[in-house]
């Protein structure tokens, strides 16, 4: 979580001045599309995202602050709103329909929210705990009057302990937020102020859950679960909030299939080695979790009578291993803090293919082909939000049944409810970090060379690509980092590639996808972009997996399911009906399956999910009503891909 302590980035405003006149009258409505989703037109205050919003650190208590907030948009340097413009329904983004407000954001504008609340009698004795999902871009946050805190980072969860600023009854937040979208340089995906062609409307704001929660003074902040299949054992570590004493002690329980199989103390802030008996590897066939329970206890002192009271004396005697685990500790009184969370057995891995040596993507130590979709995860409705877990879940079940098992995650962190359910469901995950720059700071495909970029803006870049690492790796259904996406914005690539390795040493890293490949030495795998008619075939590696991140990108207009009907809409190629477009999609595929039996190709993605705002060249429409062609046509042609020896399969005709 990165936090700036005091807010002079978004003007020096103190919360007690209030502005005396009722905000200016603007034409600044937001094109909100012809359509929307089955899901969006059954969202209201009281149902918007109520599932718990932090799987993989999730505590019992919880209130979420979801539903009708106050907002205003004001013009930057000038004092909080005394009057606010109406309500807005969080956690749906300004410019979004859901939201009941879509209108436009300018880079001189501040979004001004508030709302009150009650701390639930029962969390008495505890600290609290404001959460954010996520905020797009900058925010600061008041609790009644004072300044808890402030962040910057638009797809980053972050939070504050506000026990300090609570009082009795009622309290009030108000959070003020600015949003430069495609005039600054921050990342920000495909966000752009003007949206048009592959560019989307932006989405400013609150845009994921707000949440408060009870912790205990020292809690647990972090749980780190990495596999080692080859050794049978899963690797933890348990970050606490603060230093810890020697009587502080953290216990780690796994079950399996909800039975206990493995438990062990050790001392706070320490690292754990445990043991996994026949372990059951999670794959897409196969999703198999383990739970894992982390409890923030008290033992007693292990210093207590000890003839040598001088802690480097008495340590010396004894192996780090000895120190750091409390397995005979006793245990005093109950657990000051329960974290639940979870993990799979699981190795991703480039080794040894079957295809003329070229390296292949290995899951398991076993050649694995990844066949994917470029999954923008936007909707017509909630924009960067999806209108409910359950349309979220809907394009990963319909991807399932269509035979795809990964998806690339584009330029978007989604809401950590995603890659849970990425991972129940058994779905493999590249994901993207959000591109930024400028337009002077794109690549052309034909660049020589990289852009270049301020300090602070590379700055602010690296600790959001550490932040999403934090936030997303303990989801095991993520496989894959992409640290750049067709040169958009892309500076110093293998640099950035040897910190995300350094980070997380359990997973791949794609360094550049698509167009200038400059850090050969350091990516696990060579990725081309190739949207001809016939997919080229990657140059065959001697280290590194071959894969194509990005092919296709069939358009098929459906009517009365267009964002803009009756105007210009945009894709690569365009079928002129069902028949044309499976005859299109089918000439791609075979071509897939033909690399990945003569060349060793190792994954593929196609462009894309579904379609998004003016694009047309999805397997679904924008409203996700209407898939393109038969799901069980889509599986039928993937099916080689996992057979030896074998033709592709003929394919159902979409009717």
């Amino acid at each position: 979580m990165r936090t700036i302590l005091i807010a002079t980035l978004l003007g020096s405003l103190p919360v007690t001045a209030l502005a005396q006149t009722a905000p200016a009258q603007r034409d600044d409505k937001v094109y909100t599309g012809a359509i929307s989703t089955q899901w969006g037109k059954a969202v209201t205050p009281e149902n918007a995202w109520r599932s718990y919003p932090r799987p993989q650190l999730q505590r019992e208590k919880w209130l979420n602050l979801n539903g009708l907030w106050d907002y205003a948009i004001a013009k930057a340097g000038t004092p909080r709103p005394q009057a606010m413009d109406g309500k807005i329904l969080v956690p749906f983004a300004v410019e979004s329909r859901l939201s009941g407000v879509a209108r436009k954001v300018t880079p001189e504008d501040r979004i001004w929210y508030r709302r009150e609340f009650a701390v639930p009698a029962d969390w008495a004795g505890q600290n609290v705990k404001l959460n954010f999902g996520a905020v797009d871009y900058e925010a600061v946050v008041w609790v009644n009057g004072a300044v808890v805190g402030a962040h910057k980072g638009g797809s980053d969860a972050f939070g504050f302990d506000i026990t300090a600023a609570l009082k009795p009854g009622a309290n009030e937040i108000v959070v003020q937020v600015a949003d430069p979208t495609s005039a600054g340089s921050q990342p920000r995906g495909k966000q752009i102020l003007e949206p048009d062609g592959i560019w989307y409307t932006a989405s400013s704001g609150i845009w994921q859950t707000v949440w408060l929660e009870p912790v205990s003074a020292l809690h647990i902040a972090d749980v780190r679960a990495t596999p080692d299949i080859d050794t049978g054992r899963i690797e933890v570590d348990v970050a606490l909030s603060a230093w810890a004493n020697d009587t502080d002690a953290v216990r780690l329980t796994v079950r399996s299939a909800g039975q206990p199989i493995a438990t062990t103390i050790l001392r706070a802030n320490r690292h754990a080695s445990i043991a996994i008996p026949d372990a059951h590897l999670w794959s897409p066939e196969d999703p198999f979790l383990y739970d894992l329970v982390a409890e923030l206890v008290t033992v007693k002192d292990p210093y207590a009578g000890r003839p040598e009271r001088n802690r480097v004396a008495y340590d010396a005697r004894f192996t780090s291993a000895e120190i750091d685990t409390y397995a005979a500790a006793e245990i005093v009184g109950a657990a000051r803090d329960r974290a639940n969370a979870y993990f799979a057995m699981r190795k991703i891995s480039v080794g040894p293919g079957t295809v003329h040596g070229q390296p292949m993507l290995l899951l398991n130590n076993k050649p694995y082909f990844q066949n994917g979709t470029l999954d923008q995860g936007w909707w017509p409705d909630g924009l960067l939000t999806p209108p409910s877990e359950e349309a979220m879940r809907y394009d990963l079940e319909f991807l399932k049944k269509a035979g795809f098992n990964m998806v690339r995650k584009h330029i978007k962190i989604e809401p950590a409810r995603y890659y849970h359910d990425a991972d129940r469901m058994g779905m493999l995950v590249w994901q993207d970090m959000p591109s930024g720059g400028g337009e002077d700071q794109f690549l052309a495909g034909t660049s020589q060379s990289q852009a270049v970029f301020s300090s602070d803006v590379m700055t602010d870049h690296q600790t959001e690509l550490a932040q999403m690492i934090g936030d997303l790796r303990a989801f095991p259904s993520i496989v894959m980092w992409v640290v750049n996406n067709e040169g958009w914005g892309q500076y110093d690539s293998a640099t950035l590639t040897r910190l995300v390795k350094g980070m997380d040493p359990s997973r791949l890293v794609n360094a550049d996808s698509g167009w200038l490949d400059v850090a050969s030495r350091d990516s696990d795998v060579l990725d081309i972009h190739t949207y001809e008619d016939v997919p080229k075939v990657p140059a065959r590696q001697a280290e590194r997996a071959i894969v194509i991140g990005e092919y296709g990108g069939v358009g098929r207009p459906i009517d009365n399911h267009l964002w803009r009907a009756g105007k210009r809409n945009w894709s690569y190629q365009v079928a002129k009906d069902a028949d044309d477009y499976l005859a299109r999609y089918r000439r791609k595929f075979e071509e897939i399956v033909r690399q990945a039996k003569v060349h060793g190709l190792s994954a593929s993605v196609y462009t894309q999910t579904t379609d998004v705002e003016g694009e047309i060249n999805g397997l679904l429409t924008y409203d996700r009503a209407v898939s393109k062609a038969p799901a069980e046509a889509f599986a039928a042609m993937a099916r080689p891909l996992w057979e030896k020896d074998r033709a592709p399969a003929a394919a159902p005709v979409a009717r």
